[in-house]
């Protein structure tokens, strides 16, 4: 049995955050009440599509139930209280007041569900200064640091890149799961407790990963910069081209892997050399070894520079594309590519669930695919509203 079963949950969530975060516990079981607008959730329009339904959304709203409602509406109001009512957390990302200028924020939802979590997913918080002020995915990893970060040292021309996915949403999106799963934890351990709101921002998810950098400048004055595909704390770790044009990436981190590099690609001597004696000389001095290792790389194809560093037991990987993830033996082994059948679409592929739980099968995860624009209205409205409250 999935771990969060009998956990029911409404999404009033648009574009990435909260749907991610929605995507996440549906994957675990929960039942999930996805409310849309008439028009539906905008992300439907996004990316590739198939007769005009969005190949993204299969995946976005998979294990999810879909109705729609006009929040501005008193009936859209009345409804969606009574779903609160029966449900165990609502999880939502509109602008700070939202909510409350459609008479639907936490007052109003505790009133009809006082044990009712609610997180709320915005792009700067609940309060602050710039509480009020618009946000996308990129404005969280630009104001968390992490766009800083991605520049290659040395370049003023080109603007820093982003990391190729909404990496902000998704990180506030996963934050905002885990709270979910604990506050709806504290909730059933006490049949006293009180319902609580939670809050999750992009800026702030993003700034929690920043690692050592914080103490870093707190107690030395010291800002981490861009320093490309190497990590500035441990060395050799890098990316390096290959005889064919491909990359392949190397973590020589610690002391005995990094004796084993230095013998595969035929420099043994380097790990005998002071300046390479530990991981704080290596950082120090670790231009040099990115040219031993890159001169190296230059000589072979990417795959026959892997298959040696591997049997050295060195970590290693080229960098891989969508076609290089779904043909590898590992991924199919773990079954990470999943296909599943869509009404809307038909066969399409999905990622598996990030977690694995003994005694569940990876497909028993993902029940379907993400339904139609208001498929579940007769189910949800009829069916599920006639249900006791949940108090």
């Amino acid at each position: 049995m999935l771990p969060l079963k009998g956990l029911r949950i409404v999404e009033l969530g648009h574009y990435i955050a909260a749907p991610f975060a929605t995507r996440l516990l549906a994957d675990l079981g929960a039942e999930v009440v996805k409310v849309e607008p008439p028009e539906g959730d905008p992300v439907r329009g996004w990316g590739s599509q198939v007769d005009g339904n969005a190949v993204w959304f299969s995946v976005h709203g998979r294990n999810k139930l879909s109705v729609t409602l006009d929040l501005k509406s008193a009936d859209g109001r009345e409804k969606l209280l009574a779903l609160a009512a029966r449900s165990d957390a609502l999880v939502e990302n509109f602008r700070p007041g939202q909510l409350e200028r459609y008479k639907l924020g936490p007052a109003e939802l505790h009133a009809a569900n006082p044990r009712l979590v609610i997180a709320r997913v915005s792009g700067y918080g609940q309060d602050g200064p710039y509480r009020d002020k618009p946000a996308f995915g990129a404005i969280g990893e630009a104001l968390g640091g992490l766009r800083h970060l991605t520049a290659n040292p040395g370049v003023t021309d080109h603007p820093p890149p982003r990391c190729g996915v909404s990496i902000s949403d998704d990180l506030a999106g996963m934050y905002a799961a885990l709270a979910v799963a604990a506050a709806c934890w504290g909730v059933k351990g006490d049949a006293q407790a009180k319902g609580r709101v939670i809050d999750v921002d992009l800026v702030s998810s993003v700034f929690s990963l920043m690692e050592g950098m914080l103490p870093e400048y707190g107690l030395f004055g010291k800002v981490r910069q861009p320093a490309g595909a190497a990590i500035p704390t441990a060395a050799p770790t890098n990316t390096y081209l290959c005889a064919d044009g491909k990359w392949l990436c190397v973590a020589g981190n610690s002391d005995l892997i990094f004796k084993r590099l230095m013998a595969a690609i035929g420099r043994a001597e380097l790990a005998d050399d002071p300046r390479y004696v530990n991981n704080i000389a290596r950082c120090e001095n670790v231009a040099g070894l990115d040219q031993a290792i890159a001169a190296w790389t230059r000589t072979l194809p990417a795959a026959e520079a892997e298959a040696i560093l591997e049997k050295a037991e060195v970590p290693c990987s080229r960098l891989y594309d969508m076609a290089d993830a779904v043909a590898d033996p590992h991924f199919q082994a773990r079954k990470l590519v999943m296909p599943v059948q869509d009404p809307l679409i038909g066969e399409v592929l999905h990622p598996a669930a990030p977690f694995r739980f003994d005694g569940v099968a990876p497909e028993a995860m993902v029940r379907w695919a993400g339904p139609s624009i208001g498929q579940h209205n007769e189910q949800v409205f009829n069916d599920m509203l006639r249900e006791e409250p949940r108090r």
